[in-house]
C-alpha cells in the first residue's frame, strides 16, 4: 500500500507537471497563473525589503524580473516590472523619510534596476513570436528537431547503407540544408531529396521546415520529375524575393541498383564506382528561379560495391575560387578518405576536412554493400 506522504508527493509532482504543461501551450490561465506567483514572490520580496533592507537588497528584485522575462509575455511582464519599480521605489523613499539612511549603494542599485527594467521590456517586446523568451527558445529546438528527425533515411535492406552528416553555418542548430527520405512499403524503391534552402543558420530553417513538409508530402506520391516542377511552382508561389532552392533527387530500385538522379542546381554527385569517385552528369536550374526549371537527370546501376554522395554547395564553395574546384577538392578527399578507412563514417570525416565557413554544410552516403562471396574471395 502507497504511503501518506509518497501520495501527498504525487499529487504535488502530477500538479507541477500539469503547470508546466499549461505553461508550454502558451495559454493565457498558464501565464496568469505565472504571473500571479511571481507577483507574490516580489510581494513579499518587497514586505521583507521594508523590514530589513539588508535582507532583500534590491539585487533580489532582480532574480523575479529575469524571471518574467524567461517566462512571461509582455503584457504580465509588464504589470510585473512595474509592481517592482513603484515598490522598490517607494520602499526606499520610505526608508528615506524615516529614521533609515538611504545610502549611496542602494541608489545607485534603485538606478541600476529602473535601467535593467526598461532593457528586459524591451528585448520582451522585441520577441516576434510573441511567446516568452525560454518558451519562444523550446519552440525553436523543437522546430529543429523535427526537421532532423524528417531527414532520417528509414532502416534499408540487406546490402545497403546510408550514411550522413550536417552542420549548421557558425554552428547554431538550425540549418537550410535538409533531407527527406522515403522507403516504400515492400521496401524495393527509395527516394531521397536533399535540398539547400537559400540564407543559413535561423532564418533558412524556419523556411527549410517549410519547404520540408510541402516535399514530403510529394515524396513517393507523385513521379520524381513532377516533383521537381511541384517544388518548383511551391517556391514560386511565395512571397519572398528570395525562395529558391537548390536540391538533388534519387531514385534507387534496391532490388537491382538502377538509379535515377535529377539535379536542380545543385553541385553535382559523387559516383564511387570502380574503386574510384566520378563526377556525375546530372544538372539543372535552381528551383523557384524560373517558371520552368530545366532538369537534365542521369541514370546508371549501382553494383554491389559503389556508391553515390550527396552534398551541398557550403562543403565545395570556397570565396574567390571556382566550384568546380572545389568539387574536384572533394572528389580527391573522397577518394583518399575511402582508400585509407573505407565508407565507413565518410561523411563525418569529409565534414572534418571543411574549413569552417559561414554556410551550411551537409553530405550523405548511400552505399550497396559488396558481396560477402566476393569479399571472401
Amino acid at each position: 500500500m502507497t504511503s501518506r506522504p509518497a501520495r501527498a508527493w504525487t499529487v504535488v509532482a502530477r500538479h507541477v507537471q500539469d503547470r508546466v504543461d499549461g505553461w508550454r501551450s502558451g495559454s493565457p490561465a498558464s501565464q496568469r497563473y505565472v504571473a500571479v506567483v511571481l507577483l507574490g514572490l516580489l510581494t513579499a520580496t518587497l514586505a521583507v525589503q521594508t523590514l530589513s533592507y539588508g535582507v532583500a537588497p534590491v539585487g533580489v528584485v532582480f532574480v523575479w524580473l529575469l524571471a518574467g522575462m524567461l517566462l512571461l509575455r509582455y503584457r504580465p511582464l509588464l504589470l510585473l516590472v512595474s509592481w517592482a519599480l513603484v515598490g522598490t521605489i517607494g520602499v526606499a523613499v520610505s526608508d528615506a523619510l524615516g529614521p533609515g539612511e538611504l545610502e549611496s549603494s542602494r541608489i545607485s542599485a534603485t538606478v541600476s534596476l529602473v535601467v535593467a527594467s526598461a532593457l528586459v521590456l524591451l528585448q520582451s517586446s522585441r520577441q516576434r513570436s510573441g511567446l516568452p523568451t525560454l518558451l519562444g527558445e523550446t519552440v525553436l529546438s523543437d522546430l529543429r528537431d523535427r526537421l532532423q528527425r524528417q531527414g532520417t533515411v528509414p532502416p534499408l535492406p540487406e546490402g545497403w547503407r546510408s550514411e550522413s552528416a550536417m552542420l549548421a553555418a557558425d554552428s547554431v542548430g538550425y540549418a537550410g540544408d535538409f533531407l527527406v527520405a522515403r522507403l516504400d512499403e515492400q521496401a524495393h524503391r527509395l527516394e531521397m531529396i536533399l535540398v539547400d534552402v537559400v540564407g543559413k543558420g535561423v532564418a533558412a530553417g524556419t523556411a527549410a521546415l517549410q519547404f520540408a513538409g510541402a516535399l514530403g508530402g510529394l515524396l513517393g506520391a507523385v513521379p520524381p520529375g513532377r516533383l521537381m516542377e511541384a517544388a518548383n511552382d511551391f517556391l514560386l508561389r511565395q512571397e519572398s524575393d528570395e525562395a529558391f532552392a537548390t536540391a538533388v533527387h534519387v531514385v534507387v530500385e534496391l532490388r537491382t541498383g538502377a538509379y535515377e538522379v535529377l539535379s536542380a542546381g545543385h553541385p553535382p554527385v559523387l559516383r564511387r564506382e570502380g574503386g574510384s569517385w566520378r563526377v556525375d552528369t546530372a544538372r539543372g536550374t535552381a528551383l523557384g528561379v524560373t517558371a520552368q526549371a530545366e532538369v537534365e537527370p542521369s541514370r546508371g546501376r549501382l553494383c554491389p560495391g559503389d556508391a553515390l554522395m550527396f552534398y551541398t554547395d557550403g562543403v565545395v564553395e570556397r570565396p574567390g575560387e571556382d566550384i568546380d574546384d572545389g568539387v574536384e577538392w572533394l572528389r580527391t578527399t573522397a577518394s583518399d578518405l575511402t582508400a585509407s578507412s573505407g565508407l565507413d563514417g565518410l561523411p563525418r570525416r569529409v565534414l572534418r576536412r571543411v574549413s569552417r565557413g559561414d554556410d551550411d554544410r551537409a553530405v550523405l552516403v548511400l552505399h550497396r554493400l559488396p558481396d560477402p562471396a566476393q569479399i571472401s574471395r
